[in-house]
Formats: structure tokens, sequence, C-alpha cells
């Protein structure tokens, strides 16, 4: 059944994403904070800064009205970058009337409240919209995605018909999605992949190899598990596509924005300097320090993720912070 979804950021997922739904025959409405992108969409159907040179589907509608996106819809898509996921939400919420299905597709954790894009959502919009909120998340670079490159996801929510209801919604010959029910998992590991990333760009960046870079995935990806599990996340959920499927995808993929920012930095670039030349946001650099704060409050040991932090805040030499890991006393693997 066609359906009318809005789509809420034009950044380039969202506007994949928008395209995606609308290939598929649903009647989209696209939210778009600059008014210059809503215009180019409307005249030119062509998201230029974010999405260039992929001609948009004629079921887009853009509006720069956040207000006049959402009228009508069955579905929305929430795609904005995560540090505006509450200010968002906090206009969009009185918005909605009726009970449309909620996707969340940020990734990221708020750097105050240590809360996931679907915790915020929940607490702005109220409880109730757990039952109709579902995250889609996975190695998912938007660029192959607008291509129709061969991708796969996973849509996780508390309730399976959501579930299911998100997977059918997404799903054609080039995009398959699978359904889960860990919710926190699959946030955590979307979100935080992306420190790993980092980490893994400022390696390539530092000429460290490829046994430098496997052994940060690893272990890396142990991190994340060892924190989402002390969080109450399920442990195989940080095995598959949303843990180290996003991580693989996010550490080694040239498309990457959070890799490209760890590589610029291993050749020896400033973080000020890197982050100002970017329009697109990567999300890690602000993931690094919510990632520290939660395994403080958890009191789980990131060793990777607390030497990132070192490097990107507090001055730490990145030869100096692999000195420190490689030091660390030697244990077994699995503990």
């Amino acid at each position: 059944m066609k359906q009318t979804i809005a789509v809420i950021g034009a950044g380039s997922w969202g506007t994949t994403l928008a395209h995606h739904l609308a290939k598929m025959g649903h009647r989209i409405q696209l939210w778009v904070y600059e008014s210059e992108i809503c215009r180019a969409i409307e005249d030119k159907r062509e998201n230029p800064v974010f999405l260039p040179g992929v001609r948009l589907h004629n079921h887009i509608q853009p509006f720069n009205d956040l207000k006049a996106s959402v009228q009508g819809v069955d579905a929305v898509v929430s795609a904005p970058p995560s540090h505006v996921v509450r200010q968002i939400w906090e206009r969009l919420a009185p918005e909605i009337t009726s009970a449309p299905l909620i996707v969340t597709v940020s990734k990221g954790i708020e750097t105050d409240s240590l809360l996931t894009m679907s915790q915020i959502i929940r607490e702005v919009a109220g409880d109730e919209t757990e039952s109709r909120l579902c995250v889609l998340s996975g190695p998912t670079f938007a660029r192959e995605v607008s291509a129709e490159l061969p991708t796969a996801a996973v849509a996780a929510s508390t309730d399976r018909d959501v579930a299911v209801w998100t997977q059918e919604l997404f799903s054609n010959s080039s995009f398959r999605v699978y359904t889960g029910e860990d919710v926190l998992g699959v946030e955590l590991g979307g979100s935080l992949k992306n420190v790993i990333a980092l980490t893994a760009g400022l390696s390539d960046g530092l000429n460290l190899g490829h046994n430098a870079r496997a052994a940060l995935l690893v272990r890396g990806i142990a991190e994340i598990a060892r924190l989402g599990v002390a969080m109450g996340a399920q442990a195989c959920t940080f095995s598959g596509l949303a843990g180290f499927g996003d991580l693989v995808l996010t550490s080694t993929g040239e498309l990457s924005r959070n890799r490209t920012v760890g590589y610029r930095l291993g050749t020896g670039e400033r973080l000020e300097q890197i982050l100002s030349g970017m329009r697109m946001v990567a999300e890690g650099v602000e993931t690094t320090r919510a990632a520290k704060r939660l395994g403080e409050n958890e009191d789980v040991e990131l060793p990777i993720i607390e030497q990132t932090h070192k490097v990107l805040f507090e001055g730490r030499d990145p030869t100096l912070a692999l000195d420190e890991l490689m030091g660390r006393e030697l244990r077994e693997e699995f503990t």
C-alpha cells in the first residue's frame, strides 16, 4: 500500500531515504532546513549540497515549513543530525496528532543527557510513542543506497509488528531490511562505531598498517559490546549489521566522514581546522565525549575510546596514545 511519508531532515541520508521511498511509489514530504536547498530540490530536483548529481524523484515534495511537512502523513522518518534531534522534536511533537509510524535513522548520543535518539523522541513526544517507534540502522552509505547498490539494514522495535511494518516499508530488490527487538543495542552500535571509525582513520593516517586497523576494529567492537551489555543491550546485536557490520563499513570506507576526520588528524591537521571546513557532521566527535561518560557511569573499561578522547580533546599525541594502548597489562582475550 502506498503511503504519505514525512522525512525530517535533508542531509545526505534523509535525502537518500526520501528518494528511495519515492521510487517505491510513496508520496514524500521532505522537510529541508536550508531554504536554498529546498528551492533547489523544488526547481532542479537535486540536493546540490548533500546529494549532488542525483536527480530526485518527482514524488518528493520539499517543505521549508516543519509543521506543513507532517500534515496528513502515515509515517515520519526522523533524519536530522543527532545534536538537533531534541530541538526539532520539541517543535514536531505537537503537530503529530494522529498515530503514524515513527522511524528514527539518526546515529548519535546526546552529549548532555546521554540519551539515544529514540529515547529523546520518547521523552519529548511521550512514552506512548514507544509502541509505534522503530530504529533503522546498519552499514548504509547514502551514496551507495541512492545508486541502488545492494544494502542491508536492521529495523528494531519493542513491538514486532512495528519492526515488520518498517521492514516492509523500506525493503526492495536493492535494500534488504531485517527485523530485531534490541532497540538500545542497535542504537548504541550505530553511534559508538563512529568513535572507533575515527580511531581507525587515525591509524591509517599514521600509516600503522592493516594489522593495526584490524586489531582496532575487533577490540573496538569488544568495547562497544561490553558497554552495551552493561547498559542492558543484547550481546548478539553487536555482531550483526548494526554492530560489526556498520563498524567495518565506517572504519574502512572512503565515503566515511568519521574515518576521514581521523585520517586527517593522523596526517597532522588540527581537529578545529578539519571540522570548520566540513558541511556534513562527523557524529563520532561528540559521541566520543558521550561514550567516555557512559563508560564512567557504568564502570566499564573502554581503553580505545578513552585514548580517542584524549587525542581529540586533551591534546594527547596519537603516538603516545598508541604506546599506552599497546603497553597495557597483558590479559586473556575473552574476559
